[in-house]
């Protein structure tokens, strides 16, 4: 349809709304039972249910990393055995970086992109459903896995010829190289629904320069998935391929080379940092400019970092590699991009710093977990820098000061902001707020566990401790500093344990929200809380890049969708000018049962090369199943075609 037909008009009369809302209501809502939940494609439910997944694997890495702790809190342990401490060591780290740590960012993204740009759902619904079930099936086949003793133990980087069949025998190896193959898959669909909604399906009004900060970000993070996740899925398949088909990629006696892995996961394993911060920042930038009631000080300079981030991420992944013999031109070349990403998120710490400089700062439970990132950022900053050193990291590298930097990183970069959107969002997913003692709380006991955790952990590299020991002799004099640390992450568990409780009875009896809480400036404070399913009765005309900040007057509207069908906007790309009309599929099971059939071809083709044969047919007759329309999709199809 053109653009012609779909009006812009100032807001409708309140019958009109009501009418509207109403018809809305019936064509876009979510039936009760379990079935209509299987067949969900809407972004919100689909957003939860990543969101919650998520942080149960976030729960389950926690009590690995708990476990370890408490078999290195004293020398000479027995809490684990080696082989267990391989398996825990290896589960705790693919659990945080993929079930945990990029699944969560995008699953905050793919919630809150659509209500932030004025759209009712994601560009892909179904996919969206798709990349959700089949995130979930990995994770599921990874932990069954590994509570059936065939879990990975070769760490979350799987280094050859440790992870080839010579060394590890059995399929715990492969086990790894499937599992990410499914958290890629998802990622990948995640990146794709990201990229298209933003770009195609922004209100009327909202260019590219008036996009929110965090959809910016989202925006950075997707096309940083895109380039980099089909690096670590080709090395998994290499790896299968070794394993179980005899190829020689890695082996040196045919022609193979064990370097080529670590080029091809740290191609995608340091820019997976920044994927995990980017959407952080987007967090940090939205909460500061509300707490502060000012725009985010330098918008163009805002953006222009995270791009300059995004594209700095691609250029540092042989600073991981120092010691194997890198020419040193070479060292000094990734030495010099290793400490000039500093520049882009140092430009935007001091422009969130003139924010707050120039407002009146709440501290609120959300702008203070903002606080805290911004310490401990700097804290993992810093030694970023010095282990941007060859000759510093040389010494320290494979010792737990690499292991306290990656976790101030981590840490402060991307979990405190995560928090901070926690608090900071879930009145509008839950229309409740939390509680702001148990918050306070939460905070201080957070950060004073992180701090306790992993600063003695500098100190224990200095002094030769390696990472991935299961226990040391008393002689060494690391005991103490390892308790310390040990009392650190039970400070950690506790403080998440305040938050589970928050959480819970916040969902039960906590304060009604109301739509806007903080008085935010961003277009998903201007639905209900929670939102509709249809997000927005009528797609709003932005003028601005805070919308809701710009004028008292009310916004005016698209009309001119249908409210029969799942009718929904599409707008050009730089300018979001309306540009025709798109109906979006409704809910199906296909999603799901493709999903099923990928995990069927996935985990069949580890112990046998017949899994192709038998599970290639399930995923294509999903797919004709998910693509061809029938009953009421079929004769909504024909309307729209119709009135086209």
């Amino acid at each position: 349809m053109s653009a012609e037909a779909v009006p812009v008009q100032a807001a409708p009369s309140v019958p009109e709304e009501e009418r509207v809302r109403h018809e809305l209501e019936q064509t876009w809502r979510q039936p009760p039972g379990l079935l209509p939940w299987l067949k969900s494609v809407d972004h919100k439910s689909v957003g939860k249910r990543y969101i919650i997944t998520a942080f149960i694997f976030f729960v389950l890495g926690g009590l690995e990393a708990a476990t370890m702790r408490a078999q290195l809190a004293r020398p000479e342990n027995t809490v684990l055995g080696p082989d267990a401490y391989n398996q825990f060591f290896s589960m705790h780290g693919i659990t945080m970086m993929f079930l945990f740590a990029v699944p969560m960012m995008t699953a905050i993204g793919l919630y809150l992109v659509p209500l932030m740009i004025g759209a009712r759902n994601v560009a892909f619904p179904r996919l969206n459903a798709y990349g959700y079930w089949v995130y979930l099936f990995g994770g599921l086949f990874l932990y069954i896995s590994f509570f059936l003793n065939t879990g990975p133990d070769t760490g979350w980087f799987s280094y050859v010829p440790l992870a080839g069949p010579e060394f590890t025998p059995g399929k715990r190896a492969d086990v790894y190289a499937q599992a990410i193959t499914f958290t890629e898959i998802a990622a990948l669909v995640g990146s794709v629904e990201l990229i298209v909604t933003i770009f195609k399906n922004r209100a009327p009004g909202m260019t590219l320069n008036r996009m929110p900060l965090f959809v910016w970000a989202m925006l950075v993070q997707a096309f940083m998935v895109l380039f980099a996740m089909p690096w670590v899925a080709t090395a998994t398949q290499f790896l299968a391929m070794d394993r179980l088909v005899a190829t020689h990629f890695f082996n040196p006696a045919e022609g193979g080379d064990p370097l080529l892995w670590q080029h091809l996961f740290w191609f995608f394993g340091h820019p997976e940092v920044y994927i995990i911060f980017i959407p952080a920042l987007g967090f940090v930038s939205s909460i500061v400019a509300t707490f502060t009631r000012r725009q985010v000080f330098g918008y163009p300079a805002m953006v222009l970092s995270m791009v300059a981030t995004g594209f700095l991420g691609f250029g540092l992944w042989v600073h991981h590699m120092f010691t194997t013999g890198v020419p040193q031109l070479g060292q000094s070349f990734f030495t010099g991009a290793s400490m000039m990403i500093a520049i882009p998120s140092g430009i935007q710490i001091f422009c969130w710093i003139a924010t707050i400089w120039a407002g009146r700062p709440r501290f609120t439970v959300p702008f203070l977990f903002v606080l805290g990132f911004v310490v401990l950022f700097i804290i993992g900053g810093f030694t970023g820098v010095m282990i941007a050193s060859v000759a510093f990291d040389q010494q320290v590298h494979d010792t737990y000061f690499i292991v306290a930097h990656f976790h101030y990183v981590l840490i402060g970069g991307a979990v405190f902001p995560l928090f901070a959107a926690f608090y900071y969002w879930f009145p509008k997913l839950t229309g409740r707020m939390l509680s702001e003692s148990l918050g306070r709380w939460n905070f201080w006991l957070f950060l004073l566990g992180v701090n306790l955790t992993f600063f003695p952990m500098h100190q224990l590299g200095f002094e030769g401790m390696p990472r991935r020991v299961y226990t040391y002799l008393e002689e060494t004099g690391w005991g103490d500093l390892n308790l310390l640390a040990t009392i650190g992450a039970v400070t950690i568990a506790t403080s998440m344990l305040l938050f589970v409780i928050n959480v819970v009875s916040s969902l039960r009896q906590g304060a009604p929200a109301g739509d806007d809480p903080w008085g935010g400036e961003t277009l998903e404070w201007a639905t209900s809380s929670p939102p509709r399913p249809y997000n927005f009765a009528y797609i709003p005309v932005v003028s601005g890049r805070s919308p809701l900040w710009a004028s008292s007057a009310e916004m005016p509207v698209v009309t001119g969708l249908r409210t029969d069908v799942r009718d929904t906007l599409v707008t050009t790309v730089l300018d979001a000018e309306p540009d025709s009309k798109h109906r979006h599929p409704n809910p199906t099971i296909w999603p799901l049962l493709t999903a099923v059939a990928t995990t069927i071809l996935f985990v069949t083709l580890i112990f046998t090369p017949w899994g192709a044969v038998i599970g290639t047919p399930l995923l294509l007759l999903g797919l004709l199943g998910w693509g061809w329309p029938r009953g009421r999709e079929k004769w909504e199809q024909q309307l729209v075609e119709g009135e086209a």
